[in-house]
């Protein structure tokens, strides 16, 4: 009887679908760039800075459950023309994620990584212009939830639209 009750709970374990599993190994910073182009001139006149943000996110399957996640942060300072600094941050982690439908793994390789890897992304970025002598640059939040179904959304659209030019193709050549 021991065995029964011992074995029985084993069997339901491995007939249960995998409790989804998140883990964080590592946040490391991947790639640092940091450009002065006008040098010492920077400091010597009166600007009026205008700030462009570009953020990429790509991620990597290193091994069965394990993911690298690299969010790529570039801030571009420039007055007119010329460019005061630009700083390139690709602030990287691994993750352990496992038990998660393919959408929801999606969504959390899309979300959930890059908004755990942005307070690191943006302190370093801080950091570099404090040390290169520039006051430092307040980034506000990204809510990365609603930039994914943003580009879902417009995927979705894109592919509508090229069904939709596909038919009317189709319609014409007949």
């Amino acid at each position: 009887m021991t065995e029964e009750t011992t074995t029985a709970p084993e069997a339901a374990a491995a007939e249960a679908p995998a409790e989804p599993k998140f883990a964080v190994q590592r946040i490391y910073l991947k790639d640092l760039s940091f450009e002065t182009p006008q040098g010492a001139e920077a400091f010597q006149k009166q600007w009026k800075p205008k700030v462009n943000q570009d953020l990429n996110t790509k991620s990597t399957k290193i091994e069965e459950g394990v993911y690298e996640v690299a969010l790529r942060l570039t801030i571009t300072v420039s007055d007119g023309e010329e460019t005061i600094y630009l700083v390139e941050v690709e602030q990287a982690g691994l993750f352990t994620i496992s038990g998660f439908p393919d959408q929801q793994l999606t969504q959390v390789l899309n979300t959930t990584c890059p908004a755990m890897l942005f307070p690191y992304a943006r302190e370093v970025v801080d950091n570099t212009l404090t040390k290169g002598s520039f006051p430092p640059l307040m980034i506000p939040p990204i809510n990365f939830d609603a930039l994914f179904a943003s580009a879902v959304q417009q995927a979705q659209d894109k592919a509508a639209e090229a069904e939709g030019s596909a038919e009317a193709s189709e319609d014409t050549t007949h």
